[in-house]
């Protein structure tokens, strides 16, 4: 079966076109080599670049539920995500990226979320900004991951991943974000062994605490997590959005194939997908919803090339 057909990617990309961000309809050109925009990499870059600050950082909702002109940790993965992308993880602004990580860690060697200078700007209540925050997988992980994959030699990398392995085998109790976080370290992680052994366990976790939606026409059989919105699950292919992902070992075929037509058929009327977490804000919905309708269409893409 192909996921992603033509009709699909008109719709997506009339939506892109017309609501997406720059950042967006530069990125899906480069991905689906969409009208006269495609030219490569170099725009990628611009686009982000917009984004960044003067201390290496990246503000000004680059991740949308973070708004204002501090730049926040939780902003890194999308910025580290365009990076790796357009091939420039090896460049001066993965440096940059790396060097005001360090500014800002903990003395295990990880990032929070947040940091305290979010609090004068808009944000949701789920996320929130304590004077002292401490360090986090959920955030970490994402980040270290794609630098560790890249081979990046920095100081940080280095404590970060110690900081990410100690965390993924500490995990008893999780939620959804935080597990497809250490799936992604765990993606990266230099000790192979090591990361086959903690993916399985996660997987038993995941399955164990409900914490997957494994039939969407039966969304009672999952737990929804505390302080997620009303039905916000997790579906196969998002912990596995790639089939070489370490968490698709945890899913049968009939699990990720129910997960998958799930996630075409919620393209909306106007070609691209809905946000599942807390509508805090019109806006926050509309800049977010470029972001996931790529990122739908990337994970449908994925497992069309693995079926060909």
């Amino acid at each position: 079966m192909t996921w992603v057909n033509d009709s699909m990617l008109e719709r997506a990309g009339r939506y892109l076109w017309t609501s997406g961000r720059v950042l967006e309809q530069r990125r899906f050109a480069f991905h689906f080599g969409a009208g006269p925009a495609a030219e490569g990499p170099a725009g990628l870059l611009a686009a982000l670049d917009a984004y960044a600050t003067a201390d290496g950082g990246y503000a000004f909702g680059l991740e949308p539920d973070v708004r204002g002109p501090a730049p926040q940790p939780i902003a890194v993965p999308a910025a580290l995500r365009v990076l790796q992308e357009a091939g420039a993880l090896h460049g001066e602004r993965a440096r940059r990226i790396c060097d005001w990580l360090s500014a800002h860690s903990s003395a295990e060697g990880g990032v929070p979320a947040v940091l305290p200078t979010l609090r004068p700007y808009p944000h949701p209540s789920f996320l929130p900004v304590p004077d002292d925050p401490a360090a986090d997988l959920l955030a970490t992980g994402q980040i270290a991951a794609p630098l560790l994959h890249a081979g990046i030699d920095h100081p940080w990398v280095t404590a970060a991943a110690d900081f990410c392995r100690r965390a993924v085998e500490r995990l008893e109790q999780t939620h959804p974000y935080e597990a497809g976080a250490a799936v992604t370290f765990l993606a990266a992680a230099p000790d192979r062994d090591w990361a086959r052994r903690q993916a399985r366990r996660l997987g038993e976790l995941v399955r164990g605490q409900r914490i997957v939606l494994l039939d969407p026409d039966h969304p009672e059989q999952a737990r929804t997590a505390p302080g997620y919105a009303p039905g916000e699950h997790h579906l196969p292919h998002d912990y596995a959005p790639t089939p070489d992902s370490p968490a698709r070992p945890w899913f049968t075929d009939a699990e990720l194939h129910r997960g998958l037509a799930h996630l075409a058929a919620q393209q909306q009327d106007d070609g691209g997908w809905p946000i599942r977490w807390a509508r805090w804000s019109p806006t926050i919905e509309t800049q977010a919803r470029p972001g996931v309708t790529l990122a739908a269409l990337l994970t449908l893409r994925a497992y069309d090339r693995a079926a060909g």
